[in-house]
């Protein structure tokens, strides 16, 4: 009994196995069909159009209308317009120099300095003795020339006396021409003290030109300012020799100065005097705008530079010849609407900007000009001053790209 149940049991397990399997795989399949389900529905919904766009934050300015230059700028030099390089006028030991560096002396009343003198006035006495000579000699020629003339008339009227007995037969013939030879000896006689005369008279004129040499000569002992203004430098001391064409002293007018630089041959054309303006500025002194007075003829074949200046009437305290100047000559200029130079980019070979219309941008094709104080003019663009530009942020942005200003640069 007990061995015929047993073999009944293992019988009726194999029996309920189908449905388990069965009932098994309908769920596998019930829960495969939710889960495509459930990944249909989520990409339904992420394909779903977002109601929000994300806008790029931008800064905005507004253009202006600025004056736009284009402009040289270098390096000069402050230098005197008049300067007086001062050296003995003849060659002697300086024996005296009364002015120093700095000192201020005038024209034609300073003394600068002397040089041996005992020479030139023994020179200057020997002239004098000389010239009284020749006046002397002077005096005695023309008394000579006062008694030929005595003489001469004397010898003329006893040549018409013996003319007239001559002619009545009264005396001889050979006494007749004896006085004849006589008053043609008075005649030559008067001829020679005459050419004495004019002789000595030209021996007092170059007795008179010899004193006034030896006096110039004494009186250049003796220099005198040429020029007023300043001694800016003393290049000798007492005691040394002094030479025509070695400086002594040297002497600028610091009055009128005149600011000078080298500008390349390119601009030569279009620099022009009595026009072109350069701004000058020196040590820094802002001096404004000068005018240029001066323009090299030539230029140089070596640096292909040439040289301007402007002149300036007693410059303010500070500004003394030698000092480095900094120079913008303004070469040409017009006044446009300008904006920043970041605003600027380079798109397709394209000069371009941004300008904010309502809640996005435009872009906008412009041309460019000069470049001034971080703003660059626009040439071409139609741009004024009811646009924004965008000034920060233009490098995220396209034509029509959602923007939102954060803030607006003045």
């Amino acid at each position: 009994m007990t061995q015929a149940s047993t073999d009944k049991q293992p019988g009726k397990k194999v029996r309920r196995m189908p449905w388990i399997m069965g009932g098994g795989l309908v769920l596998v399949m019930v829960a495969v069909g939710l889960y495509f389900v459930r990944s249909s529905s989520g990409q339904a919904e992420d394909s779903e159009p977002t109601e929000t766009v994300e806008c790029i934050p931008v800064v905005i300015t507004h253009p202006e209308k600025r004056l736009f230059e284009r402009t040289l700028v270098t390096q000069g030099n402050v230098e005197a317009k008049y300067v007086a390089l001062v050296s003995p006028r003849i060659p002697g030991i300086l024996e005296n120099i009364a002015v120093e560096e700095g000192d201020v002396v005038i024209a034609g009343h300073t003394l600068l300095f002397q040089t041996d003198a005992v020479k030139l006035e023994q020179a200057v006495l020997i002239a004098e003795h000389d010239l009284s000579v020749v006046r002397c000699a002077q005096r005695q020629a023309e008394a000579n020339l006062e008694k030929v003339v005595a003489d001469l008339h004397k010898g003329e009227l006893d040549y018409k006396r013996f003319e007239r007995l001559m002619t009545h037969k009264a005396t001889t013939q050979d006494v007749f021409e004896q006085q004849e030879s006589r008053y043609q000896q008075q005649q030559a006689m008067h001829k020679l003290a005459q050419a004495q005369v004019a002789l000595v008279v030209a021996q007092l004129h170059q007795a008179e030109a010899a004193l006034t040499i030896a006096q110039k000569d004494l009186s250049d002992t003796t220099v005198i300012a040429p020029i007023s203004g300043v001694v800016s430098e003393r290049f000798r001391e007492p005691g040394e020799m002094g030479t025509p064409g070695k400086e002594v002293i040297k002497i600028e007018d610091t009055s009128l100065v005149e600011v000078c630089a080298f500008l390349p041959a390119t601009a030569y054309r279009e620099v022009i005097v009595g026009q072109t303006k350069m701004r000058v500025t020196v040590l820094g002194i802002d001096l404004g705008e000068q005018t240029i007075a001066y323009k090299s003829p030539t230029i140089d074949s070596r640096l292909r530079t040439f040289e301007v200046k402007s002149l300036m009437q007693d410059p303010p305290v500070g500004v003394a010849p030698g000092a480095m100047t900094q120079i913008a000559v303004v070469l040409d200029g017009r006044e446009t609407w300008g904006v920043p130079v970041q605003a600027v980019q380079i798109r397709n070979g394209q000069s371009v900007i941004f300008v904010v219309e309502g809640q996005s941008v435009r872009k906008k094709v412009v041309e460019t000009g000069y470049t001034q104080n971080g703003w660059i003019s626009l040439t071409q663009g139609d741009i004024t001053d009811s646009h924004s530009v965008v000034t920060l942020g233009q490098y995220q942005l396209d034509d029509g790209a959602p923007v939102s200003i954060q803030q607006g640069e003045k």
